[in-house]
């Protein structure tokens, strides 16, 4: 199959383009900044040439938008929530205007968009939609709007021949540097990962394997449309989270954090609390009922495959030379 994958060099997309390549599958990827091979140029908001990889191919996954990972100050909400619709709009077009339109087209989209609750979970069929929380900062609303305004526009998007799926995913946890497993086992090892202002807020997470055995899963179930949610059947209380991840980095200490102790560390790291507060208590329900299986259903033994693969592909440090300089390979 050809698949294209929009704002497909981050961490998902690196790990789609990875296991989709190797099972054979031709993988073009839209970005910015193209570094060769199967990279090609668009800005996100306009039709340009890129169009022509959409037209006959397969299946499209856009995963376009500014990274969450940053303050949520209104400047970038604004620029998450400019860069989800903006990029969602103009891959309908390109879909729309296609002679030969993809079977499907998955759109990435993200659990935060349920509210932040503890006395149940959410699935697609009973789960709570947020924003009108009470006792919450008043922003966390807008990070709602941006997932339901995300959603709205590949709704939107006349496409007629092209299957839809949104993917509401939670965190996908993979060994790869840079993502969220990687920040939070950098806490857990330096003794910090222990519970924040109590730690009773649920964390929803997805293993990097699952996730894309989900994705091949919606590619073969022509029968499921709409929003689809992307998390293992075992969310947990962030304290039991990371006391599972300590575990499995055989580090006894995990120091607890208050709440305004966790906005110092948000902004040392250049985040926001809401990713560490907000209680994002997530089950699959709709991928369970049309028969999907996790390989990693529960997050002990996910952690432990977790940190094995990290440390495997870890290498030890050195310094080497090269034209002249000397840089840091890792």
């Amino acid at each position: 199959m050809k698949i294209v994958i929009p704002g497909g060099t981050g961490q998902v997309g690196t790990i789609l383009d990875r296991a989709l390549t190797s099972a054979g599958h031709d993988v073009v990827l839209l970005t910015r900044s193209p570094k060769g091979g199967r990279q090609v140029h668009w800005d996100g908001r306009t039709l340009g040439h890129w169009a022509t990889e959409i037209n006959g191919s397969d299946v499209v996954i856009n995963l376009a938008g500014r990274s969450v990972s940053c303050r949520y100050t209104a400047a970038n909400l604004e620029a998450m929530m400019n860069s989800r619709v903006e990029s969602t709009r103009v891959v309908g077009e390109a879909i729309a205007r296609a002679a030969r339109p993809p079977k499907l087209w998955m759109q990435m989209s993200t659990a935060t968009i349920y509210a932040h609750r503890f006395d149940g979970a959410n699935d697609e069929h009973d789960g709570r939609i947020g924003g009108d929380e009470r006792g919450v900062p008043g922003y966390w609303a807008y990070s709602v709007e941006i997932a339901r305004n995300w959603e709205a526009a590949q709704e939107r998007a006349a496409t007629p021949h092209t299957r839809k799926v949104a993917l509401r995913s939670a965190m996908v946890m993979s060994p790869d540097r840079g993502g969220v497993f990687d920040v939070l086992s950098w806490l857990a090892r330096l003794g910090l990962g222990g519970p924040v202002a109590g730690g009773r807020q649920y964390v929803s997470w997805i293993h990097d394997q699952d996730f894309v055995r989900a994705v091949r899963f919606l590619i073969d179930r022509d029968d499921l449309t709409g929003p689809v949610n992307l998390a293992a059947p075992d969310p947990l209380p962030q304290r039991e989270f990371m006391r599972e991840l300590r575990s499995a980095w055989r580090m006894p200490v995990g120091l607890p954090a208050t709440g305004w102790m966790a906005e110092v560390g948000a902004l040392a790291i250049r985040t926001d609390t809401e990713l560490l507060l907000k209680s994002r208590r997530v089950t699959p329900g709709r991928l369970s009922a049309a028969g999907f299986t996790f390989v990693h259903p529960r997050w002990r033994a996910a952690a432990v495959d977790l940190t094995s693969r990290r440390r495997r592909n870890q290498r030890p440090r050195a310094e080497v030379r090269h034209h002249g300089r000397v840089s840091d390979t890792r």
